[in-house]
């Protein structure tokens, strides 16, 4: 491969050139260019004007459903899902069939997306079968591959299964990832708990079953860390999808007690509020529910102070059959690879930089990954976009469509990635 990009606009805090409009010459899958005015011979040229480039964005929660349940997505679908929506790598939950509780089934996910040009990195369970009552083998799942630890769309509900998770993982410098949940108060739950769930007499999800859990979390953090000095900016606990103006106000006040956390959002949650529900619409049931107009107000102060970290897809497909049912038998989820980008620019109120910035730097930093600068001579791993651009989204490559957004007008366009020595460019 062997590509001139001509005069794209660099978007990279990092980097020396940020801001700065110049051509790339990418070469064998290496930045062997930055410049002005570049010709390199038998390159083929692609027209970047108008256009902006950032290091590859990662997206940090992604449902595959391969291996078990390829009929709702595979590895190849979510991967053209995945480079349609800019990312350059992805992290998998480990929610399959089987749950990926052992190095067999990490290393079928893994090898089957080497090569690629969306990089796939997998999650690994904490529990057997993500059951939430026995151990898996976390160190040798952390020796084949896993890059972090969660039970996945199940979040751990044993106390005591949860501080021995942190103290299992904190020698290998591991990431627990959990999303706050008490099961107990959601059980039936359909929607947000409030007066639109009154309206229309569905069971709701209280607020307090995300903060009472996050609440535990991060006491249980603390005491697990309470007898040493943990000198690190890496997070020990990753807390995924908060949605609630306590939840923020929460890791606020962990953050500044020093505790190693971090947390995200997903791009969806920026978009409607639980009295878009109304209708019925199964393509805005997801977990956590859509919340009140506070607190999505809250979400988006937690995104610009950096409380939040990252903003991810949590892209979850489902077919036909397990959404276009009456809305209290439906599937919880939304496909989110392909819009995350989109939903960012319109809703979060950040700037195109901080957006950026929750998609590249900020996962790497909490994963554990080679941090990535546009730096001459180093591995092109690179999304290009227009953040002002409008397009419809008429067409998911995804091999589920269970999202509200098809058929919509959006703002902010991908318009190609470089990863792993391929090019994928777009219209």
């Amino acid at each position: 491969m062997k590509v001139l990009i001509r005069s794209v606009r660099i978007v990279d805090n990092k980097s020396s050139l940020n801001g700065q409009v110049r051509d790339f010459l990418i070469e064998d899958g290496i930045l062997k260019q930055i410049g002005e005015n570049i010709t390199a011979d038998q390159a083929e040229v692609l027209e970047g004007a108008g256009m902006s480039v950032s290091p590859g964005w990662v997206d940090m929660r992604v449902a595959s459903r391969d291996p078990g349940f390829e009929h709702k997505e595979d590895l190849i679908s979510v991967r053209k899902a995945a480079s349609r929506g800019g990312f350059a790598e992805i992290v998998l939950l480990p929610n399959s069939e089987p749950v990926v509780h052992s190095k067999d089934t990490l290393n079928y996910i893994s090898q089957s997306g080497r090569g690629g040009l969306v990089k796939l990195h997998v999650a690994a369970a904490v529990s057997r079968k993500a059951e939430g009552v026995d151990f898996t083998e976390m160190i040798d799942l952390h020796e084949a591959g896993a890059i972090a630890f969660t039970d996945g769309e199940h979040p751990v509900q044993n106390a005591d299964l949860f501080l021995k998770t942190i103290l299992y993982l904190r020698p290998l410098d591991a990431l627990l990832m959990n999303r706050p949940e008490d099961r107990q108060l959601t059980l039936y739950g359909q929607m947000h708990e409030g007066v639109t769930s009154t309206l229309i007499g569905m069971k709701g999800i209280p607020s307090l079953a995300e903060e009472m859990m996050l609440s535990r979390d991060l006491k249980l953090l603390e005491y697990a860390l309470e007898k040493s000095v943990y000198k690190s900016d890496k997070p020990v606990l990753h807390v995924s999808l908060i949605s609630t103006r306590e939840a923020v106000e929460l890791i606020r006040a962990a953050k500044k007690k020093g505790l190693p956390v971090s947390c995200d959002v997903a791009a969806h949650q920026l978009a409607y509020q639980d009295s878009d529900l109304i209708d019925f619409d199964t393509n805005l049931k997801v977990n956590p529910p859509f919340r009140s107009a506070d607190d999505a107000a809250a979400i988006r102060e937690g995104l610009a102070d950096g409380t939040i970290d990252a903003i991810v897809s949590d892209h979850n497909p489902h077919d036909e059959e397990s959404k276009n049912l009456e809305f209290d038998h439906a599937d919880f989820g939304i496909t989110g690879l392909e819009t995350a980008f989109a939903l960012s620019v319109m809703y979060s109120g950040l700037s195109e930089g901080d957006i950026i910035e929750k998609l590249t730097t900020q996962p790497r930093r909490i994963l554990r990954l080679e941090n990535k600068s546009i730096v001459e001579g180093t591995t092109a791993s690179l999304t290009f976009f227009e953040t002002e651009t409008e397009w419809s989204f008429d067409k998911s490559y995804s091999k589920s469509k269970n999202t509200p957004f098809l058929g919509k007008t959006l703002k902010g366009k991908v318009r190609g990635v470089v990863n792993n020595g391929k090019l994928e460019w777009f219209e």
